[in-house]
């Protein structure tokens, strides 16, 4: 059975962060700042750092690619979106809504991986095809994966159709569970990994935001019938990004909750008490990250599953 957790994250460290113009219309989390573009890379610069900090810090091992100045990629510290890296060797790569997002996708990492690091690329698979068609799904941003089970869950959106999901589970095995959820406002949520997580024995939901009893319904079953203990999230959790945090694996073996500061101070004490039972918590104030460009610590982690090469198993 495939690890639900990773021991190591790529994770992209931005040159020119700021604001992006071009997803403004689908994230109603993000431009909630009235710096200029240098105070935001500024800052955004010193929370990224000090995240990969405190990672390292805690033994997940951090492999730190610098973004280019050109092109323009605004978003750059989302890796999650453009790639995923999976344990049988396969790297996806992702159709993506936002022009200048499209830009973020980097054959050179991927290589690096395997050159740098020791990581066995066994097949790349390429999905940014559906571009073409006006269809979009933005890697583990679009979806939340079960690993350990094969269950890809996503909320539906500008950013997430089903015929790209379509295409991911076929070609993963997957089965797809997909809802449509809202913010308080009623607008789409434009990333399931917004609304939700789901670790290896914990899932954390803000199941309000899934109007459908039906669809509401199912996915609570699935997420309870895979094992795991549900933590219930309200809207100003969602809204503080409570929902975006992403589980690893320590050198241990015991597990690591990775999220920011402001999501953390969101939790009620049993929230807490339930999320500190599950594993240690690493949360790091990324404020600037998440009012300028509307998300937060998992989003800036993108897995790395690959398998070693025999070499650096030894």
């Amino acid at each position: 059975m495939e690890s639900q957790l990773a021991s190591t994250v790529l994770m992209i460290r931005p040159v020119r962060f700021e604001s992006n113009p071009e997803t403004a219309d689908s994230n109603r989390f993000q431009g909630r700042t009235s710096a200029s573009a240098a105070e935001q890379q500024r800052a955004a610069l010193g929370e990224f750092d000090a995240l990969v900090a405190a990672l390292r810090e805690h033994g997940i091992e951090v492999l730190v690619v610098e973004d280019t100045p050109e092109p323009h990629t605004p978003d750059a510290v989302f890796p999650n979106n453009w790639v995923s890296l999976h344990a049988d060797g396969r790297v996806l790569l992702y159709p993506m809504e936002a022009r200048n997002r499209r830009l973020e996708r980097r054959p050179d990492i991927i290589e690096r991986l395997g050159e740098d690091h020791g990581f066995v690329v066994s097949e790349v698979v390429d999905l940014s095809g559906h571009e073409d068609e006006e269809q979009y799904l933005e890697g583990t941003g679009s979806m939340v994966l079960d690993r350990s089970g094969h269950v890809a869950y996503a909320c539906l959106s500008s950013r997430t159709h089903l015929g790209p999901l379509g295409d991911f589970a076929q070609r993963m095995d997957y089965e797809v569970i997909s809802f449509d959820a809202v913010d308080r406002d009623g607008e789409p949520i434009y990333h399931t990994n917004v609304l939700m997580n789901v670790g290896e024995k914990l899932a954390v939901i803000c199941d309000d935001a899934i109007h459908r009893e039906d669809q509401r319904a199912a996915v609570l079953q699935r997420l309870r019938d895979s094992g795991r203990n549900v933590i219930s999230l309200n809207y100003d959790q969602l809204h503080a990004f409570a929902g975006n945090m992403l589980e690893l694996r320590k050198p241990d073996g015991g597990r690591l909750v990775a999220m920011s500061r402001q999501a953390l101070e969101s939790l009620d004490e049993e929230q807490r008490r339930v999320l500190e039972d599950n594993g240690e918590i690493v949360a790091v104030p990324i404020d600037t990250i998440e009012a300028s460009a509307g998300g937060s610590v998992r989003c800036m982690l993108a897995e790395v599953h690959l398998p070693k090469g025999a070499r650096e198993q030894e």
